[in-house]
């Protein structure tokens, strides 16, 4: 659904104040939760439509909100871009209508990191030119052992 800016705002301020956290560790346990939590598992598996990798996830961000807007029409997602600095070094830039919600993408992007079993370095850089930048060091594609991800949902 969709909801009045400062609507949204309160809330997030409402839940920091609740849990006695700042706002933005709150804004990225969110976005771990929206890749992680099972219920949420058509979200995680519209984000793993990227790619086998996640280089490959990074590479289809740019893309993820007319993807987002094909299951969902009225769902208002922050612009991104990805700059690749080097050969393992990215920065994503987000802008967004509400403050912070760069830290959302933040807890995505370590969750997906630990679904793809890479390791990842990220760090919120704050905002620059009117967008938040995430700075990305993929240090090891193959760290660990990722969750099991297959492009047909298991039927029950």
């Amino acid at each position: 659904q969709v909801y009045d800016r400062a609507l949204t705002d309160a809330v997030i301020d409402a839940a920091s104040r609740a849990l006695r956290r700042p706002r933005q560790p709150v804004l990225e346990d969110f976005g771990h939760y929206l890749v992680s939590h099972p219920h949420l598992e058509p979200l995680r598996r519209l984000l793993r439509f990227s790619g086998s990798t996640y280089a490959d996830f990074l590479s289809g961000l740019e893309d993820l909100r007319d993807r987002a807007c094909l299951a969902v029409p009225d769902l208002d997602l922050p612009d991104l871009t990805l700059i690749e600095e080097g050969s393992d070094s990215f920065s994503l830039r987000c802008t967004a209508p509400i403050a912070d919600a760069g830290h959302v993408y933040l807890g995505l992007l370590r969750a997906m990191a630990d679904d793809y079993g890479a390791l990842v370095f990220l760090d919120h850089l704050g905002l620059q030119d009117g967008a938040e930048v995430i700075a990305i060091r993929l240090v090891a594609a193959h760290h660990g052992e990722g969750r099991r991800f297959d492009l047909s949902p298991r039927v029950a």
